[in-house]
């Protein structure tokens, strides 16, 4: 006769990692580039 009235989802906190991920095909190759791009300037700028 117990009956449970609270959802498996509304107890546990939001997490930030997995809202995240089904961004990474996007992000990881925009911040190699950006990466690659400050590299790059040091490296003619120290030159």
């Amino acid at each position: 006769m117990s009956h449970h009235q609270h959802d498996s989802h509304s107890d546990q906190p939001h997490d930030v990692v997995e809202s995240i991920v089904p961004l990474m095909p996007i992000v990881l190759p925009v911040a190699g580039g950006v990466l690659i791009f400050l590299l790059a300037f040091i490296a003619v700028f120290m030159a």
